[in-house]
């Protein structure tokens, strides 16, 4: 896991980690700072610094095939294929945190939640 929203797209031509920008790049990135923005520590960009101290985020978003590559992914696929707009929001370094712990996490995210259910 990590703390960070994720924009398409999530593979490029050369299968490698580099930027790999969509047409409609500039909403996709407004559509990702609408909901870190809202969130203090996955807008700072660096969530994870025990697990993966060299990993950041500027503003707590990054374009998927830049972090690492996913050829065949879901989000590219409902983007090319639906017209839908999709983002992947990692919320936490936990991959399953404790389910004590899951109201914390609603508290970290119903900001951020609310102000991306306003883009629409």
């Amino acid at each position: 896991g990590s703390l960070v929203v994720n924009y398409p797209f999530d593979d490029d031509e050369q299968g490698i980690a580099i930027y790999s920008k969509s047409p409609d790049d500039a909403v996709f990135q407004q559509l990702a700072l609408s909901y870190s923005k809202e969130n203090k520590k996955m807008y700072q960009g660096s969530p994870c610094k025990d697990l993966y101290p060299t990993e950041y985020f500027p503003h707590g978003i990054t374009n998927g095939a830049q972090w690492y590559n996913v050829p065949g992914g879901m989000q590219d696929w409902n983007y090319l294929n639906t017209n839908c707009f999709e983002v992947t929001i990692e919320l936490g370094c936990v991959k399953y945190p404790k389910a004590e712990e899951l109201p914390k996490y609603w508290e970290q995210n119903r900001r951020s939640l609310l102000q991306f259910i306003k883009q629409v």
